[in-house]
Parts: C-alpha cells; sequence; structure tokens
C-alpha cells in the first residue's frame, strides 16, 4: 500500500475542479450568447434549452482540451516542484491567459453572431487580413455593447475567485520510483481521455466530431449555433480545406438537371451600360416593395427611394443570397459562385480564370470598373477584383479626399457616389460596379443628417435610410449624365444584417435580399413583380443575356429574363450544412447525405420531413439534384474550371 501513498491526489482533484470551472463557465456563455440571439434562435422550452446543452458538453469538451492541454500537461508533468507556490502560480498564469482568450471567442460572437448568423470560424482571419481598421472596429463594438464586456469581466473575475477557491497544498514526494510510476500512468491515462475528448468519442471508425455534428441534435437548423462554442468553431476550422471532388451521380445527369452551361440568344442592337449597386447589408427586411405580401403586422419600410424606385423596375421578392460576408456576394453577384461551407475566396482555388459578367463584358468591349470607397484593398475586393479582370478600380486613394472619410470602414455613400456617378461614362459601353459601405456597423450616419431619419427599431435602420438617401441623389446626377438613358442598373445586397420582423427570424430568410433590374430605357421591359424565387448568382447570366452575349456561358445561376426556362437550384450555406431550394422543397446537405428536407414555405424550417418523403419521387430526384449540383461545384471549383 506504501505505493499508493505517492500517487499524486489532491493534484489530480484539483485539476478536474480546475477543467470543471471551464464547463461551467463554458454553459453560462452559452446561456448568455443564446439570450443576445434569442430573435435569431428559436428555443420552444426549458426541457429543449437543457437538451442542446447537454449537446453541447461534447463541443466544450473538445475546444476545453484544446485550450487546456498546456495547463494540464504542466499540472500533471513529474517535476517534484509541481506543488510549491511559484509553480502553481505560472500555472495560474496559463490557465488564465489561454482560457480567457478562448473564452472571450463567445463574447464576440454576442455580437458577430447577427451579422454572420454563424458560429465564429477562422474564415475571420480572411476578413480581418484586408483591413487596417480592426481596432477601431473592436472598441466601437465595446461602446455599442458595454453589456457584453461587463459580462465578460464579471464571469473572468468569478472565475478567478471560484479558481483560487482550491488550492494544492505544498507536498515533496518521499520516494521518487513510486512518484514517477503513478505521474507516467496518469499522464498516459491522461493523453488517451484527451484524444477521445478532441475527437468526440473513442471508435477509431468515427471521424472527429465537426461543426456538421452539432446539427444532429437539434429541431431547428438554428439551434446547431447553441449546441457549439465559438472556441471549438474556431479551431476545428483552422487550416481546413472542405474543397474536395466527390462523385454521386453521373455527367449526363449533371448535364441535364443543373445545366452548368448555358446560351441564350438575345438580339442586342446598341449595347446598354450596366451599372450593379451591391448595397452593403441589403437586407429584404428593410424596403418595403418586397414585403407587400407578407402580411407583416406593423411594418415600416426604411428605403422611401428604392421602394419608388421598385415601381418602375422589375423586382423578384423571393431572392436570396449565396453567401454570408460582403466578399462572397462579390464572387456570387459577378461570377456566379457561390461560397458554401467553407469561402471559394477564400480558399486556395480563388486565384484562377473565371468566367464573369467582367469578363463577357470586357470580351464585349466595355470599359469595365469597380468602386468601393474604403483603403483600397480593403474586404479583398481589389485582388478578387484583379482575378475577375476589372480595368480599373477606385478606392478610397482614387477619390482622394479624407474629410469625407467615416473614419472607420470608407467614405460615406453620399459623396462617394456623387463620384461614381459622374466618374463613370468617360468611356461607353461601360460595366460599373459600385459596393456601398454606410450600412454597417458601426451604424452611424454623417453628423449633418442626425436628426433627419427615423431611428427605427434596431441600430441598422437608420444607416439604410442613409444610403438610400444617397442612392437617392445618386439618381440626381446619374439623370444628367449622357449614358443614362441606356443603362441597366442592378440593385441587391451582399448580405442581410440586423433582424427585427419575426418573419426574417427564419433560418433561408436569414439570406433574404432584394434584387431590382431597372432601366429608364423601355426597350429592355425591365418593369413588374416576378415571384419566381431568384438568387445572387442570376444577375451574371441575367446580365449577359440583357448585353446580348450569344456565346456560352459557365453558370449555375439562370437569366431571369430569358423565355429559356431553367428550373431554379437556390444554394447556401449557414456555415455547417449546404441549403438547397429545389421545386417544392428544401433540402439540407451535409457534403455526404441530405439531412433535412422542408416544404419551400417552410422558410423556417420547422418541420423536418425525411422519413414522410422519402420515398416521394420528387423528393428522390431533388436529392440526387442537390448532390449533382454540389459534385459539379467542386469538380469545376477544385479542377480549375470555372469558365
Amino acid at each position: 500500500m506504501k505505493l499508493f501513498k505517492e500517487f499524486r491526489t489532491q493534484e489530480v482533484l484539483v485539476l478536474l475542479y480546475r477543467i470543471f470551472l471551464a464547463y461551467f463557465f463554458y454553459q453560462i456563455a452559452r446561456f448568455l450568447f443564446w439570450y443576445f440571439n434569442r430573435g435569431l434562435i428559436k428555443i420552444d422550452s426549458v426541457s429543449d434549452y437543457f437538451s442542446l446543452s447537454y449537446h453541447g458538453i461534447a463541443f466544450d469538451t473538445t475546444a476545453i482540451l484544446y485550450v487546456n492541454a498546456l495547463f494540464i500537461l504542466l499540472s500533471i508533468i513529474p517535476v517534484i516542484i509541481n506543488t510549491k507556490k511559484a509553480y502553481q502560480k505560472v500555472l495560474f498564469w496559463v490557465y488564465f491567459i489561454t482560457n480567457g482568450i478562448a473564452y472571450a471567442m463567445n463574447f464576440g460572437d454576442f455580437v458577430y453572431f447577427r451579422f454572420s448568423q454563424t458560429r465564429l470560424t477562422s474564415a475571420a482571419f480572411q476578413v480581418a487580413q484586408h483591413e487596417n481598421n480592426i481596432f477601431k472596429v473592436f472598441t466601437a463594438s465595446l461602446v455599442q455593447n458595454p453589456f457584453v464586456l461587463i459580462w465578460f469581466l464579471v464571469l473572468m473575475a468569478l472565475w478567478i475567485f471560484l479558481y483560487k477557491k482550491v488550492n494544492v497544498q505544498a507536498n515533496t514526494p518521499k520516494k521518487l520510483l513510486p512518484y514517477f510510476i503513478w505521474s507516467v500512468l496518469t499522464l498516459c491515462l491522461t493523453a488517451v481521455l484527451a484524444v477521445g475528448g478532441i475527437r468526440g468519442d473513442f471508435r477509431h471508425s468515427t471521424r472527429p466530431i465537426n461543426l456538421v455534428d452539432a446539427n444532429r441534435f437539434v429541431k431547428l437548423p438554428s439551434q446547431g449555433n447553441m449546441v457549439l462554442n465559438s472556441t471549438f468553431s474556431f479551431f476545428r476550422t483552422l487550416n481546413t480545406n472542405n474543397f474536395k471532388e466527390v462523385h454521386f451521380v453521373d455527367e449526363k445527369f449533371i448535364d441535364d438537371q443543373i445545366h452548368p452551361y448555358k446560351m441564350y440568344n438575345r438580339k442586342v442592337a446598341d449595347k446598354p451600360n450596366i451599372v450593379i449597386f451591391i448595397v452593403e447589408s441589403f437586407s429584404r427586411e428593410y424596403s418595403g416593395a418586397f414585403n407587400k405580401e407578407k402580411n407583416i403586422k406593423d411594418y415600416v419600410s426604411y428605403t422611401p427611394f428604392i421602394d419608388s424606385l421598385a415601381n418602375e423596375s422589375l423586382i423578384f421578392p423571393n431572392t436570396f443570397a449565396n453567401g454570408r460576408q460582403s466578399i462572397h456576394g462579390m464572387s456570387s453577384v459577378l461570377a456566379g459562385i457561390p461560397s458554401l461551407t467553407d469561402a471559394f475566396t477564400s480558399s486556395p482555388y480563388a486565384n484562377q480564370k473565371i468566367q464573369s459578367i467582367v469578363s463577357v463584358c470586357n470580351e464585349m468591349g466595355y470599359d469595365t470598373s469597380f468602386y468601393h470607397g474604403a483603403p483600397n484593398g480593403s474586404m479583398g475586393f481589389l485582388g478578387f477584383g484583379n482575378i475577375l479582370g476589372f480595368k480599373h478600380y477606385f478606392g478610397k486613394t482614387e477619390y482622394n479626399n479624407d474629410k469625407d472619410f467615416d473614419g472607420m470602414w470608407a467614405i460615406w455613400d453620399e459623396p462617394f457616389l456623387q463620384y461614381f456617378a459622374k466618374n463613370v461614362g468617360k468611356t461607353t459601353p461601360f460595366m460599373a460596379t459600385v459596393f456601398t459601405a454606410s450600412s454597417h456597423h458601426p451604424f452611424k450616419i454623417p453628423e449633418q443628417y442626425n436628426g433627419k431619419f427615423k431611428k427605427g427599431k434596431n441600430q441598422m435602420h437608420e444607416p439604410i435610410q442613409y444610403t438610400d438617401y444617397a442612392i437617392k441623389k445618386y439618381f440626381e446626377t446619374a439623370e444628367k449624365q449622357p449614358w443614362f438613358h441606356n443603362t441597366i442598373f442592378v440593385f441587391t445586397g451582399d448580405h442581410t444584417n440586423e433582424v427585427y420582423y419575426q418573419e426574417y427570424e427564419k433560418t433561408m430568410n436569414h439570406f433574404a435580399v432584394p434584387l431590382i433590374l431597372y432601366s429608364p430605357n423601355p426597350e429592355y421591359h425591365l418593369k413588374g413583380v416576378s415571384h419566381e424565387f431568384a438568387q445572387q448568382i442570376d444577375i451574371y447570366p441575367t446580365l449577359a443575356d440583357l448585353i446580348g452575349y450569344n456565346k456560352q456561358i459557365r453558370s449555375w445561376g439562370r437569366s431571369l429574363v430569358s423565355d429559356k426556362q431553367y428550373a431554379p437550384i437556390i444554394a447556401n450555406s449557414d456555415g455547417t450544412v449546404e441549403q438547397f431550394i429545389i421545386g417544392n422543397y428544401i433540402y439540407r446537405f451535409d457534403g455526404k447525405e441530405v439531412v433535412g428536407i422542408f416544404d419551400k414555405e417552410d422558410l423556417g424550417m420547422e418541420k423536418n420531413m425525411m422519413d414522410q418523403l422519402k420515398n416521394n419521387p420528387e423528393v428522390k430526384k431533388g436529392i440526387l439534384t442537390a448532390k449533382a449540383w454540389y459534385q459539379d461545384y467542386m469538380k469545376r471549383v477544385v479542377g480549375r474550371k470555372l469558365y
């Protein structure tokens, strides 16, 4: 029995207590995450909440073990001095520096999730690397959301207090051989448990748990974010590459059902100019023209000019974004390339030859340009614009007047759009894209307009009114330009933003953006309302059709104004699984299998009908079509065949 006296019982028990504290505080962070985003994550009952929290323990385990690996090793490695006061002080700092940083990720997601609708992933690096104002953004977020910082500081103080309540008492081993034997055995057992914890279980045949696995335990897709934690989602996506070729169907099925190549035969005598507005954070929710038939109680529109323009345009009130971030919007709108679980634009495959509306216009002799009032290179737009082949790029540098800088992101929309209106058209025909910037966090407007716009129900409502006003002033200037009459204007959002109305809390409506096609030239017949499902990737083939490009184009989207009718296949991703609207159903696909099937009217995805529809002929074909679309996407991206 003397052998057991050197077992490091108190050290192991204290270590377990300290690890338990991490679990305890991760559960508090989970509750606060839900509380701050309860409008986006519907939970019907207390039992549902506890079920989600319970299943979240596996994901917390992985995160906690990632973060505390060094601390655990230092706690049980046999160096004899482990129980000394100085050594324990070192452990204290290792524990709270690593856990503090990891815990802060979850608190950042209290705010970030409202905009991304997905947990923090390593893709945030791709966004941050193009910005030089990250500290300003961080500071502004703290000012606007002080309770997030207060909660973090209070909980970290409580965590430190509880940590110090249980201490390791100084003890020097008397017999070194038993001490080292027990230490090595403890280390080996800990290593085995840690590997199992990080993987999610001990079965050799099972792959380590990832973000998709969170959806195994939920009733609604959005609840998967409750099961996850931000530390897990960040670490699990580091150095990942989900772009892999797959094979589900033969090429004939793809050609017949997906139609990756399309051709339109419109005859155009006088090639129109093209102006594409990608409006920052422009959710369909904000615009009355797109909500006339939604029957939303006490609905208020915040885009009076866009609403008036829509009355003279062809609009699509059932349009969806194909990505979650600004750079995703650029690739979707201009090149017809959506971003799935991993963003195409931050993948190893982004730098390749890509057929797009830019390349098509270049081929047809257009002068092509991209305008964005942020510092040149911000958001990765300059780099991706060069890949697409824009002949000109106009940013903050070319604008050359910092007095109109908003101090955070870019030149204010109103002066920059005036610059845009006056600078284009020197050569015709032209294709120009402008990416606005002001309808964005930190939700400010120029001081001279304070009090001009109604505050609305959330932070986005005031700045989107300012952007709407800036677009109105743009048209007042553009109408005077000689190129105006023979120009086709396109308006859409890059992604959505803050939600107020319950209708837009529904999962698919996290991607609900407007789409407007307008021209003062009646020859293009761009008037009316189409209730067909549309998406950002339809814009490129639609414009190629309208300008009379009669050659083959590579496109998963379709022309929305052609007599050639291709069935829509709406595609996007919530960050963990891909989502398709095909025919009468919504399909959720994890890269291998369809894991959810919902009626297309069930935009909240509240009733999974997989079991009852498994023998439905349309659904069987829909599943194959979703897989075929994904197969073709991967083949073309990985095989560098995006032309």
